[in-house]
């Protein structure tokens, strides 16, 4: 269990050692700074991006938090682990930096952990999208408010058997952390209920420079057989595995986890791929529809589930400064110790430990936030979108 944090011997543990400011306070100067990671460069982060910064201007056109201004720092990681380092040991460093929003990709979060686990200076790292089910082991510092592979395989599994009704599946992945935990979740559910694997094959994304590199594993999963395919990658890749499917004459149905979203761009090749996701534009809730029409009417695009859990993880993360007294410190005036960095950042880590169990739950545009004890989302849901007309809808609509 990872409990609540403690600071060290002899350190303040109080947001009001700090010199908190009394409630209703008069606003100030001094800006609150969050780091958002992730490739916001790329098409994968480009929702990120988008729907932090409509968080953080409605923050900030409804007075802040507890009267600061919200800012966001912006780092790109792209979706390279190796990068994703060198990002988070920036934003810990910083000492404006109270917490980050990040990483999307599982390999990108699970390698920046360990700097954000840092036993002196550990900053909140929270993931909107990483669903390997090793972010759960990543430390006390990482949390995230999408739900694991764990979901998103026997999700598609069950759609495939029930749904569907194919019984002889072909899985390529990409041979990652994430790839292996789609790989893992599906294969098991999906035997269990009654279907069999007719091929395992594994791709690194890196090398995929020629149809070569795929086609002869295509090829025998055709001959034995395979009536539905199943992708567990991103998109980019999925579209190469996709178009080769289809020139060797395969006509099956395909389908893939949450990091196929962008293949819905890929126009008619696309039409049809099943797709799960924790967020779909057509969710249909109150929360969810007033976040997808100012998003359309911001943007003139419609976000998806790394945009969704973006913007939930920006509001979750005010309302811990809120509440914990983090936004009303004086500390934050000037040039704070680390000490007192360190403290405030302790004290947003331990409200979100009791997300759903001292505090109350957090009801997002993508559903209820409420984290057990490893710091992974408990109960969120895992829908079945399908490709039509260039945007993902909820399956048997």
């Amino acid at each position: 269990m990872r409990g609540i944090l403690r600071a060290g011997a002899g350190a303040a543990l109080t947001i009001a050692a700090l010199g908190a400011g009394a409630c209703g306070a008069g606003p100030t100067d001094d800006a609150i700074y969050l780091g958002v990671a992730g490739p916001i460069s790329q098409a994968s982060g480009r929702s990120m991006r988008l729907a932090a910064e409509m968080a953080a201007d409605e923050i900030n056109q409804t007075g802040g938090i507890s009267g600061r201004r919200l800012e966001l720092i912006f780092k790109d990681d792209e979706a390279r682990p190796e990068q994703a380092i060198a990002v988070a040991t920036e934003l810990r460093d910083d000492p404006r930096v109270l917490a980050v929003v990040g990483h999307v990709n599982s390999a990108a979060t699970i390698a920046a952990a360990d700097i954000y686990n840092d036993d002196e200076f550990g900053v909140v790292e929270l993931s909107p999208a990483s669903s390997s089910p090793q972010v759960r082991e990543a430390g006390p510092w990482t949390f995230r408010i999408c739900p694991s592979d764990e979901q998103h395989g026997p999700a598609l599994a069950h759609w495939i058997v029930e749904r569907l009704g194919r019984r002889r599946a072909a899985v390529f992945y990409a041979n990652d952390d994430y790839g292996r935990g789609v790989l893992n979740s599906f294969g098991s559910a999906f035997q269990a209920a009654g279907g069999e694997l007719v091929a395992r094959d594994p791709f690194l994304p890196a090398l995929m420079e020629s149809d070569s590199m795929i086609e002869p594993f295509l090829e025998r999963a055709i001959r034995e057989g395979m009536d539905a395919l199943v992708i567990a990658g991103q998109a980019a890749e999925g579209l190469r595995v996709l178009n080769v499917a289809r020139r060797l004459g395969y006509s099956g149905p395909v389908l893939g986890a949450d990091g196929l979203t962008n293949l819905r761009e890929e126009g008619e090749i696309a039409e049809g791929v099943y797709i799960t996701s924790a967020f779909l534009p057509d969710r249909p809730t109150e929360a969810a529809r007033r976040f997808v029409e100012d998003y359309v009417a911001r943007y003139d695009e419609l976000p998806d589930h790394r945009g969704a859990m973006t913007y939930d993880a920006i509001h979750l993360l005010a309302r811990a400064m809120r509440e914990t007294g983090v936004a009303q410190s004086r500390a934050l005036k000037g040039a704070p110790s680390r000490q007192a960095i360190r403290t405030l950042r302790l004290a947003i880590r331990n409200y979100l430990a009791e997300v759903g169990t001292t505090h109350p739950p957090f009801e997002g545009v993508s559903g209820t936030v409420v984290f057990d004890e490893n710091g992974d989302v408990e109960g969120k849901e895992v829908a079945i979108g399908v490709v039509r007309n260039g945007t993902i809808v909820t399956a048997g609509t």
